[in-house]
């Protein structure tokens, strides 16, 4: 379970017990949608750059391979090859971004498959039963994310009904967790705060949802086209009345400067596909704002990505080298890029809890945002 470890301002330290080892927060999952990171990452590459946590995806997974085989696998964990903890999104999402190809019922959502059109059904029993096939470490509760912007009225019925799934969600894990053929009978449930940006249907939802005794709780539905100033104001509006105690995920979320503002207002759990998506675009992450090695200026530059940095690029290959793979369209040069740039946000992670621990926070944050100020380096 969450233990707090010390807390700067509303920033909070913590550790979090699980039954795949315990996770070090403020923390950064490094996404891993179909059960593998995208840039051709592996599971022992993650070991090498510090990855606490793996996060997947209900939905994808249950489309292919299906959560039938991978529980025949043995699990997740068995079947990547991971030994630490891994989260799974609960599909919710996916209603939210296949808006096209789904119906949302009190039942639960009809979906077509978004690789070959066949129909799907998901509420909640059977988010929890897929989640529990897959035999993750924390499970999310199915949740509707609804669009930005959206009335208050839809807001309001879809917070609604969120909740009444939540309670599904609870019953179904409770029950699934006694089965004598579950692989992980210590799996955990966060439950999901919703509300768009009025934050007073958010903190009344999050009062609803903190009675309900969850082993977390997320922020979800931010970071969907409202601007960053509207999402900080809701964090910091919304995280009061969450449970103190349990740890604080903002689903989604994001930029390392958006990581530094939202940890600043007590949140302790993230996750982005920003670093591997940039990393295969041939973008970097550095201490000095972001860089582009495609530019003709790194043709000619012996440096690593970043001086100092220990992640496997920087600590073997040069700017022009890895530029050369990008040009050719060599693989290893995303690969690269893409774990460079998990290592930059896990590194940021592991700064964050030491600053947090020694009260100078708001100096590291100051600091670390002038640095990505600066533009390329």
């Amino acid at each position: 379970m969450y233990r707090l470890i010390s807390r700067d301002g509303n920033a909070k330290r913590g550790e979090f017990h699980t039954v795949h080892g315990t996770i070090q927060t403020p923390v950064f999952m490094n996404v891993g949608t179909a059960a593998a990171i995208k840039g051709a990452v592996s599971t022992m590459d993650l070991h090498e750059i510090n990855t606490q946590v793996e996060l997947s995806n209900t939905y994808h997974l249950h489309v292919r391979p299906g959560d039938k085989v991978v529980k025949q696998m043995g699990g997740l964990h068995k079947f990547m090859v991971w030994d630490k903890p891994i989260l799974t999104d609960s599909g919710g999402f996916q209603v939210f971004s296949l808006a096209g190809l789904r119906k949302i019922k009190e039942e639960g959502v009809y979906f077509s498959s978004h690789i070959d059109g066949h129909k799907i059904f998901m509420g909640p029993e059977e988010s929890m039963q897929i989640q529990s096939n897959l035999a993750s470490t924390i499970a999310m509760a199915f949740d509707e994310c609804p669009p930005h912007p959206a009335t208050r009225e839809y807001i309001q019925n879809s917070v609604d009904r969120t909740t009444r799934w939540l309670l599904r969600c609870k019953e179904e894990m409770l029950r699934l967790n006694s089965l004598e053929d579950t692989i992980n009978k210590n799996q955990m449930l966060f439950g999901i705060n919703q509300g768009g940006t009025f934050a007073d249907i958010r903190i009344e939802h999050a009062k609803r949802i903190s009675e309900m005794d969850l082993d977390g709780y997320a922020l979800g539905g931010l970071a969907v086209g409202e601007s960053h100033d509207e999402m900080y104001r809701i964090i910091e509006e919304t995280v009061p009345y969450l449970p103190l105690e349990k740890p604080t995920y903002l689903m989604g979320v994001g930029t390392p400067a958006n990581i530094l503002e939202a940890v600043e207002r007590g949140v302790d759990f993230f996750d982005c596909v920003y670093p591997s998506r940039n990393g295969r675009h041939g973008h970097a992450y550095t201490n000095h704002g972001k860089m582009n090695l495609m530019n003709q200026k790194y043709e000619i530059d012996p440096k690593p990505i970043e001086e100092g940095c220990q992640c496997p690029a920087c600590k073997h290959y040069s700017r022009s080298y890895i530029r050369h793979l990008l040009k050719a369209k060599e693989m290893l040069g995303l690969r690269l890029l893409v774990m460079h740039n998990l290592y930059f946000y896990n590194k940021m992670m592991e700064e964050i809890r030491e600053a947090i621990e020694q009260k100078r926070f708001a100096e590291y944050k100051k600091n670390k945002l002038e640095g990505f100020a600066q533009g390329e380096a």
